[in-house]
């Protein structure tokens, strides 16, 4: 070190990271999943497919939009469809950097179609889950996993649980 960086401050620090020197760690993430869903009207299952946008404002805060249509191997033409959206909160995986484990609180809408088309009924959905992505690269993630307990307590013929598994794949939009 030089008198003169003494005088006129240190010079330039090279263990800081970019990330940090930058600030911004908020993002935009659009994608697809197939999901595998246990109606408990009927106890069966259902597949189908579905579409999430997640806002992150920091890398561990964000939320998160989700449609899922539940409408494959029905039984009587019995399916579900769920609109929700709320908070999610993202982890460091303890030894590997690539692994992301998140939770989320979801809420939104329900759309229920009753056997043989007989009725089909709108409801409120609660949706507490999480999951687990694999970041392939600053773009891609493979979402390995994701659970949702969903509760929907103003069910017709009382409140109803389901259970939703899905897996997919992310891409970053900003």
């Amino acid at each position: 070190m030089c008198s003169s960086d003494l005088l006129f401050g240190a010079p330039e620090a090279h263990a800081q990271s970019p990330e940090s020197a930058t600030g911004d760690w908020s993002s935009l993430w659009v994608g697809g999943s197939f999901s595998a869903t246990r109606l408990q009207y009927g106890q069966h299952w259902v597949e189908g497919g579905g579409v999430f946008v997640d806002g992150n404002v920091n890398w561990r805060f964000g939320v998160e939009g989700e449609a899922n249509w539940a409408v494959l191997h029905q039984m009587s033409n019995t399916h579900a469809t769920t609109y929700l959206v709320g908070p999610r909160y993202q982890f460091n995986a303890l030894h590997d950097y690539r692994l992301r484990p998140y939770v989320k609180f979801l809420a939104g809408d329900g759309e229920f179609n009753f056997p043989y088309n007989y009725a089909h009924g709108s409801y409120f959905v609660m949706a507490p889950g999480g999951g687990v992505d694999y970041w392939l690269n600053s773009r891609f993630r493979l979402r390995l996993g994701d659970v949702e307990y969903q509760y929907w307590p103003g069910f017709t013929y009382g409140s109803s649980t389901n259970l939703s598994v899905s897996v997919g794949v992310r891409y970053r939009i900003r």
